[in-house]
């Protein structure tokens, strides 16, 4: 293991971190050619120097006259941030790529103008870290995902681009007061979100430090200068206490024949914020502000201390975590314990090995990357590291075709890093966020066991799928093959990234699945009607006239009306001639048709009486195509159908017609009667009327909730039409609530503001 050099600010940046903001560091001369060759030299004497003269040389001259926000040239960016990595010992090939990195994003350069002058390895390098450009996307958080998700990719196939990218950040992080102030919470935000976090992922602690005291900093001032005066306040009022400690410490030790090195040191400044938030208590009441690091030689000697320290001072119950029997994802090793030390004064303890030391320092960057006739970094990096193994995992799970916004939320939940650790009844560890569920610890043994969940036991009693797990369960997962598919409830229940993943790629195979049944239905009907002989390997043959990978496919578009039964048909048989539903042959229609040639007219929409739910509400007609009836058309008595629903006319001979969503369960009453069936659709244009909905809510018993509840649906323009309520518990209701709303769209965002309501425990459409 090489040693490291500890990621150390500028000196003039460590001077003012307890100064006020408006405070800038003092000037500094740019660093020439020959200072970062020297630096590079300390640690690799086989410096290829002529490689970063001409690296240094050709990022000047492509930035040219571009000036920071500060006015100090633009080179001076990339200059800093190859300085981190020499700090780091990174190879010859990362620091070129570090002058060059913003060399195609913001200059006339080209990739392959990089690759020409520097080979691949490093044109790969600088555009893993180049931002995409000119993005079609609406939303800011879109773009931010995608070139996030660019980020992360190009990091699976070298870590080195992480590495770049994190001094990079840092950098930024450290200039940023010259930034216009909403650009400046922007990237700060970004900043505590993703990068800090990915830091602790890969095990960078002091990184991830620096990081997030810049982003506190510039987030909420005001609390960054208060706590940072208390810890400066309470360092100097207790600087003896912590001296006498680090010496009682070290004496005990030697008297028994352990050289160790203790060390006194500070909590960070946002840690002590985040933990007054998360117990809610006030500064005075926290008695852990300071912790202390004992280093020895060996694990054997970690234990030893361990117990030295144990039987010297009195521990603090439940304050006790090995680290060194169970790793975290990072790699991080130690011991950490709280005992009652001198003065009684409760002391927090990590003990470690100097390379557990230099793992907890600096994480994946701390590894022996670069020997010699061994392979790439990554390759090696994937022996060596299981943060890098768990983030080439992760970016596997979240790169399965989720759209942007559901990327950049998946990444920020794998990304945190306050972990509990439970066990299956093999004894396998399950590592999982705070606050993770029976649900999370499934879908993290397997997606498959994930998605058949039926209940679990925790520490050998029954529990439900839902409870929160503690450090030390051991959690074994009840599953039952019928459960094709996991409740989309789900959803709003896991903490993990890949929980949530799965269930909604899951919840879309089923939804296509459905529209897979409904195609075949109706495709196998019209063949019936049509006297064609159907069989899937028929089908399977026309594929190609149809541009679909696999019958599933076909179907699945059948079902969503992308394509008619008839060009199926078609497809198969080449003379069928696509006939009106009375069986006449039809010319080709000259107006706008329906889904069997059936002409749009006034005709095909029937008048609708008032009546209960499941009707309009007004006597005017349903707006629907595909029907050749005088039957009353209506819709379905329990839940309806909104425009952008895709819909079935189930026909009732001698009554009337009545429109199901097709997702509706009640379809599953037909399956038997083909004949029924009616192949209808929307004929809505510019809408301005209402259509029947229903909604399921459960509310917390408070008062107001219901006021509360009715309040976001008068809000978003709906219509409640009745309300029912049980009470199924003491401390939540159900609500069953009808309203009207103008399509899917409307009726969607509706139940997403109940469900942002802290009085609303869920809200689901309901169809019957």
């Amino acid at each position: 293991m090489q040693n490291q050099a500890r990621i150390r600010a500028p000196r003039e940046h460590r001077e003012i971190v307890g100064q006020a903001l408006t405070k800038q560091p003092p000037a500094k001369r740019m660093m020439r050619q020959y200072d970062l060759v020297d630096r590079v030299r300390k640690y690799n004497p086989k410096v290829n120097e002529e490689l970063l003269n001409r690296a240094y040389v050709y990022a000047m001259r492509a930035h040219g006259e571009q000036k920071r926000a500060s006015g100090d040239p633009y080179f001076s960016h990339p200059l800093e941030v190859a300085a981190i990595l020499t700090d780091l010992k990174l190879d010859d090939a990362t620091i070129a790529a570090a002058l060059l990195h913003d060399t195609i994003e913001d200059t006339e350069t080209t990739r392959a103008e990089i690759e020409r002058l520097f080979g691949k390895d490093i044109a790969t390098l600088v555009e893993g870290l180049t931002k995409l450009k000119r993005l079609d996307l609406v939303t800011r958080e879109a773009k931010q995902a995608e070139n996030l998700r660019k980020l992360l990719l190009a990091i699976a196939d070298d870590v080195r681009v992480l590495l770049v990218k994190l001094a990079d950040r840092l950098h930024n992080m450290r200039t940023i007061s010259h930034m216009p102030p909403e650009k400046r919470r922007r990237i700060a935000e970004e900043t505590i979100d993703i990068y800090a976090p990915l830091a602790a992922r890969m095990g960078m602690y002091e990184m991830r430090e620096e990081l997030e005291d810049l982003s506190f900093r510039e987030l909420n001032p005001d609390a960054w200068e208060v706590v940072n005066e208390r810890l400066e306040a309470v360092a100097e009022r207790d600087s003896d206490l912590i001296g006498q400690i680090e010496q009682q410490l070290a004496k005990k030790l030697s008297d028994r024949g352990i050289a160790a090195r203790v060390s006194g040191r500070r909590k960070p400044a946002y840690s002590v914020w985040r933990k007054m938030e998360r117990k809610a208590v006030g500064f005075e009441q926290l008695s852990d502000i300071f912790g202390f690091r004992v280093i020895v030689k060996t694990v054997a000697e970690c234990y030893q201390a361990l117990g030295i320290v144990h039987t010297s001072w009195r521990v603090v119950p439940g304050r006790f975590k090995d680290y060194v029997s169970n790793p975290k994802q990072n790699d991080y090793r130690s011991i950490h314990t709280t005992v009652i030390g001198p003065s009684n004064q409760r002391v927090e303890l990590q003990l470690r090995t100097e390379e557990m030391h230099e793992i907890a320092e600096y994480g994946i960057a701390a590894h022996a990357l670069y020997k010699d006739g061994i392979g790439s970094p990554t390759e090696m990096l994937s022996r060596e590291s299981n943060a890098y193994a768990w983030l080439r995992r992760t970016i596997e799970l979240l790169a399965e075709g989720s759209n942007p916004e559901e990327f950049l939320e998946h990444t920020k939940l794998e990304l945190f890093h306050d972990q509990v650790f439970c066990f299956t009844p093999k004894g396998k560890l399950i590592a999982l966020p705070r606050n993770g569920t029976g649900i999370d610890f499934a879908y993290a043994v397997h997606t498959d066991i994930g998605n058949h969940a039926v209940g679990c036991k925790i520490n050998g009693k029954i529990a439900p799928l839902v409870s929160t797990l503690q450090n030390g369960d051991e959690v074994e997962i009840l599953t039952s093959n019928a459960q094709a598919a996991p409740p989309t409830a789900w959803e709003s229940i896991v903490v993990t990234g890949k929980a949530r993943a799965a269930i909604r790629r899951a919840t879309r195979v089923a939804v296509r699945m459905q529209y897979a049944g409904l195609g075949r239905r109706l495709v196998e009907r019209l063949c019936f009607r049509a006297k064609l002989v159907y069989s899937d390997e028929r089908l399977t043959g026309a594929l190609p006239r149809l541009a679909r990978a696999s019958i599933d496919d076909v179907f699945a578009a059948v079902g969503r009306g992308e394509m008619k039964a008839a060009d199926v048909a078609r497809a198969m048989y080449p003379d069928y001639k696509e006939e009106r539903v009375g069986g006449t042959p039809a010319e080709p229609p000259k107006q706008e048709s329906g889904w069997f040639g059936l002409k749009k007219a006034k005709a095909l929409m029937f008048k609708v009486p008032e009546g209960p739910a499941g009707t309009t509400s007004s006597n005017e007609p349903i707006p629907i195509r595909g029907i050749n009836s005088d039957l009353p058309v209506r819709f379905a008595p329990n839940g309806g159908a909104v425009p952008g629903d895709r819909i079935v006319g189930i026909m009732t001979p001698g009554e009337a017609i009545t429109i199901y969503p097709i997702q509706s369960p009640a379809l599953a009453d037909f399956e038997d009667a083909p004949g029924r069936w009616l192949d209808v659709r929307w004929d809505v244009d510019d809408n301005a009327r209402r259509f029947p909905a229903r909604i399921a809510v459960q509310s917390v018993n408070e008062p107001g909730s219901l006021a509360q509840i009715a309040q976001v649906i008068a809000e978003h323009d709906g219509n409640i039409d009745n309300i029912r309520m049980e009470r199924k518990s003491p401390d939540f209701t159900d609500l069953t609530i009808d309203l009207e709303v103008y399509d899917l769209k409307h009726l969607t965002s509706i139940i997403a503001q109940l469900r942002a309501k802290p009085v609303v425990a869920g809200a689901e459409r309901v169809n019957g």
